[in-house]
């Protein structure tokens, strides 16, 4: 096969199991456009990534995503793994769809799919976005350390049709268990902070979990990332602030620190859960993040 023929990878347990109802549709799309692309169904946690990876071996150039932002981090880490310059595109159909939003990709499926087609046979040029790296691992739209991590962990295990509402579901859960504080010492900016923490945000895009506008300074393609730390609240102060965490009118709460940075080194005293464009990572207590300008080629 051409190297050039675009290679569609779907992922049909995105938006919780809807996105295998709309290949058809998305082919469909594709070929009244002039696209055909080579499909490819993945079928387990961790198959796109190493789809991509095989893929990028193959000599191909250029990647369409269905699926939502676990999706896009797989592909992400597949083609950054790979240290390669192919192109890629999303079509979301996942549930929260933070990067998409911040990429500015139409939240419609249709109108996505419509739009990469347009690109694609007009030989559009991409566009050069920063990517982020935690560790061994890299991110496409955040990282969060602490509290967030578990309400993405439980908000993960529901299976409901609710759309951004299972990360409120999420955070109800988690608060009903506690919220814990455990003390980091954070490095950035010649910057040292050494206290107990609720959370630990460093933003790419603007938004998580779908609904949440946690950092609204944050741009793809401005070579920074943006840190916020958030200091120990009660239960009754995070339902408080929920309302303005949804708006981005939260950062002038006595609770949160903000920085721009290029990299920073988080130390915890006791192992933590993280999360990486919404997918739980290991436990773990030392966690290097860093900006990757301009390491990425989007449709």
């Amino acid at each position: 096969m051409n190297q050039q023929t675009p290679h569609l990878i779907v992922n049909p347990t995105a938006g919780r199991g809807r996105a295998a109802k709309h290949v058809p549709r998305i082919l469909e799309l594709l070929a009244q456009a002039g696209v055909t692309p080579e499909l490819h169904i993945s079928d387990a946690t961790g198959d796109i990534e190493n789809l991509v990876r095989s893929l990028l071996a193959s000599d191909a150039r250029t990647l369409l995503i269905a699926g939502g932002d676990g999706s896009v981090h797989e592909a992400v880490n597949g083609i950054l793994g790979s240290r390669s310059d192919a192109t890629f595109g999303v079509i979301p159909v996942g549930t929260g769809n933070d990067f998409a939003k911040a990429a500015e990709i139409p939240a419609d499926w249709v109108t996505a799919t419509r739009l990469l087609a347009d690109r694609l046979t007009s030989n559009a040029s991409p566009r050069r976005i920063d990517a982020g790296r935690m560790n061994e691992r890299f991110f496409a739209n955040g990282a969060g350390i602490g509290f967030d991590a578990t309400v993405t962990r439980y908000a993960s295990e529901y299976r409901l049709p609710i759309g951004d509402l299972v990360y409120l579901l999420g955070i109800f859960r988690a608060m009903a268990k506690g919220v814990a504080t455990p003390t980091m010492t954070i490095r950035c900016n010649d910057i040292v902070w050494d206290a107990p923490l609720t959370l630990v945000a460093v933003s790419n895009g603007p938004w998580v979990g779908g609904m949440f506008h946690i950092a609204p300074m944050a741009q793809h393609a401005d070579g920074l990332l943006e840190l916020l730390i958030a200091a120990p609240v009660t239960r009754r102060r995070i339902l408080r602030l929920l309302p303005k965490l949804v708006q981005g009118t939260h950062m002038g709460e006595h609770e949160i620190t903000h920085h721009s940075i290029t990299r920073v080194q988080i130390d915890s005293s006791a192992p933590l859960a993280s999360q990486l464009d919404g997918e739980v990572q290991p436990l773990q207590q030392q966690f290097e993040i860093e900006v990757l300008p301009a390491a990425l080629r989007l449709l």
